[in-house]
């Protein structure tokens, strides 16, 4: 099979390039711009084009399928040859769903916890030597790559991203994956550039629900009332069981599981997690894993990179980095360490950088978030602001949207770091939260620094 990936520097396109070259295939792309760690990982499988920029020359007849990535536009060159000459051009998720289409597929969804979910049921299959194929949004231990479609496997893990599937397919991708099993871990409004209102995203999830394989199932997390309301409301056959928080105790800054089987200790914390783990427990029981295995599984698991990553731990000071950047996800990453760390200051500092965090009419979703921070900060660059296109914000405005008393904000990278580095780091639980990396900033190395002072 000869297959041209068009933008293939992409996180999730080079991992798929990857997987589908050490399964034999005979693999090309093209991108205008590819990063590490998607240049070198390409490389090292020779699959690294030798050369940047669009080439229509690589599109052959002899292709037997073309995948477009979310990064190339409707006028690329590439993409533009391929139509003409009538060749298979595929999205990533309907690539994948072509793939898997006669295995039990297991789709992870929600606007919340979905990669995590993910990596728990990832790690509990593999910890029980289970065979699958999978797709999910970060890199974990013990995984050499992001993505794995083979001939073997009967069952399909995919993490069920809610956002477009490609700049000539504007459905969602996890409205494409048809699942057999299915997760909905909650519905808390984001991507508002492309879904401009509450209604307009949560009638993405209906159409999810809807497109569950018939006799197929679903677990829901039944704390979340919008998610509650239209699971009921739905009409297709399949079986729907909810799920909440797992039972559990917090013993000297550890987390342990309450079983019928007794306890047992976890690396992960935080009451999301707890339903994390309640949703990948009846995924995996639904495969065929049993409790004392899940529990022993689980117990080993040590998160999602940059998912509550620990950078640097000293004494009784530990620095986070945290992916968390729309308002659910960020209430829930403060709660969960200031729960878990409750006799130490939580100084909790978040970077505003997606599309939506910085759009002067979603700000105020963010309103007490991080109130349960003992010192609260807010790192945005207005040169991201610009390049985005969007209309500028000021100080006052993220002060009034937050809403928290003597809440900080800065948007001088050097600024932000000096002021870090003039407070005692001690007897503290810093949390760096970001999707980006504050304008450039080493965090492993400030975290070092910062502990070191």
């Amino acid at each position: 099979m000869k297959v041209h990936f068009i933008a293939i520097g992409g996180s999730a396109m080079h991992n798929l390039a990857i997987s589908l070259h050490k399964q034999g295939y005979q693999i090309s792309g093209s991108d205008d711009e590819i990063f590490e760690p998607s240049k070198s990982r390409l490389a090292k499988y020779g699959i690294l084009p030798s050369k940047i920029g669009w080439d229509e020359n690589k599109i052959t007849k002899d292709l037997d399928a073309v995948i477009l990535g979310m990064h190339a536009r409707e006028d690329n060159p590439e993409l533009l040859k391929a139509r003409k000459i009538g060749l298979k051009i595929y999205s990533y998720p309907e690539y994948l769903f072509e793939q898997t289409k006669d295995k039990t597929r297991v789709v992870i969804g929600g606007s919340h916890g979905k990669t995590t979910i993910t990596s728990m049921i990832m790690h509990v299959l593999n910890f029980c030597n289970i065979k699958f194929d999978y797709m999910v949004g970060a890199q974990l231990d013990g995984f050499e790559t992001m993505v794995s479609l083979t001939k073997e496997a009967k069952v399909a893990v995919f993490e069920g991203d809610e956002y477009l599937s490609s700049p000539i397919d504007r459905r969602p991708k996890f409205h494409l994956y048809k699942p057999n099993i299915a997760v909905l871990s909650g519905i808390a409004w984001d991507h508002i550039n492309v879904f401009p209102s509450f209604k307009n995203y949560v009638e993405q999830f209906e159409i999810f629900i809807d497109k569950i394989e018939d006799n197929g199932t679903l677990f829901y997390c039944d704390l979340d009332s919008h998610l509650k309301k239209i699971v009921t409301e739905g009409k297709n056959k399949i079986h729907k069981l909810s799920y909440g928080v797992h039972p559990h105790s917090i013993k000297d800054d550890i987390t342990y599981l309450q079983t019928t089987d007794g306890e047992y200790s976890l690396k992960v914390f935080g009451k999301h997690n707890l339903q994390n783990i309640n949703a990948a427990k009846l995924v995996c029981n639904e495969i065929g894993v049993d409790d004392k295995d899940f529990y022993v599984a689980i117990s080993a698991f040590k998160g999602a990179s940059k998912r509550l990553e620990i950078l640097v731990e000293k004494g009784n000071t530990i620095v986070f980095r945290d992916f968390a950047h729309s308002p659910s996800k960020l209430k829930a990453t403060v709660n969960a360490v200031k729960e878990q760390y409750s006799k130490r200051n939580l100084c909790a500092v978040m970077e505003l950088h997606t599309f939506s965090s910085l759009r002067q009419d979603f700000l105020k979703e963010y309103e007490g978030t991080m109130d349960k921070a003992d010192e609260a900060i807010v790192y945005y660059n207005p040169k991201v602001i610009e390049h985005k296109k969007l209309s500028p914000i000021n100080e006052q405005m993220v002060f009034d949207a937050f809403k928290k008393k003597d809440l900080k904000v800065f948007t001088e990278q050097k600024e932000l770091i000096e002021y870090l580095k003039s407070r005692k780091i001690t007897e503290t639980s810093l949390l760096l939260m970001s999707s980006g990396n504050f304008s450039g900033i080493d965090l492993k190395k400030i975290a070092l620094d910062l502990v070191n002072l």
